[in-house]
């Protein structure tokens, strides 16, 4: 998620609804059945709202994530953490955790196959024998079905944001476009833009992909849950584990 300079600065006003206590629960459930210690990296991790949450709960956290600007939002958030700028998928931590995740999608933001496949082997790089690494992305069927060519607006705290999508059967990927307008202290509003692009895999191309890179125990189940995903489910969360 490299670049993503003037959507860094909007990121948390539009992001007001993700239900992160949530999110961070589930996440703090699978780590702590699963890893026998709590040294857990977070790949991509943006402005750091669930890697803090994460270190709330007892987790030893590390934050990277390959935009400054979002990492310089996240370090004024908390010096708990440790923050790494760096791209997930060329990870190099100098040292093996107990635990790697990647939250909110982040692995769809890879550029290609070729990246998504490259940070899947950086998590295994960079784990401990027998430990986890757990991560959600989301479906095709939302990229085609909800995303799609569809455009959404947003209005929220001084920020007003048209966002739009355009899909691609090719990759499954949806190329994204940002106007954004910025409320300044004298009422008037100052324009940016941002682009950027998300693909998405089956779920039989990324358990074939996490086991070339080295996972022999793969599950996948609806987000937020423990059930099987649908065809209709919208995203997914995947723990792999490194035996």
């Amino acid at each position: 998620m490299a670049g993503y300079g003037e959507f860094a600065e909007v990121y948390d006003s539009l992001t007001f609804n993700v239900p992160y206590d949530k999110i961070a629960k589930y996440y703090a459930e699978i780590l702590s059945e699963l890893t026998s210690g709590k040294r857990i990296l977070d790949m991509g991790c943006g402005t750091g709202n669930l890697t803090i949450r994460l270190a709330r709960s007892g987790f030893d956290m590390i934050g990277q994530d390959a935009s400054v600007e979002m990492l310089s939002i996240a370090v004024n958030k908390s010096d708990k953490v440790q923050w790494i700028c760096q791209n997930m998928a060329k990870t190099e931590i100098g040292e093996r955790v107990d635990g790697v995740i990647s939250t909110l999608d982040s692995v769809n933001h890879l550029k290609s196959r070729a990246e998504i496949f490259s940070c899947f082997k950086s998590a295994a790089e960079s784990l401990n024998h027998g430990g986890v690494f757990v991560f959600d992305v989301n479906t095709i069927y939302k990229h085609r079905e909800i995303l799609g060519n569809n455009t959404f607006v947003y209005d929220v705290d001084g920020v007003y944001c048209v966002w739009q999508n355009s899909f691609s059967s090719v990759d499954n990927g949806v190329d994204i476009d940002l106007d954004l307008f910025f409320e300044g202290r004298d009422g008037r509003y100052s324009r940016g833009e941002e682009h950027f692009r998300e693909i998405a895999l089956s779920d039989g191309e990324i358990c074939q992909m996490l086991r070339e890179a080295g996972f022999s125990a793969v599950n996948i189940w609806e987000y937020l849950t423990y059930n099987k995903p649908g065809e209709d489910s919208e995203k997914m969360l995947i723990m792999a584990k490194l035996t």
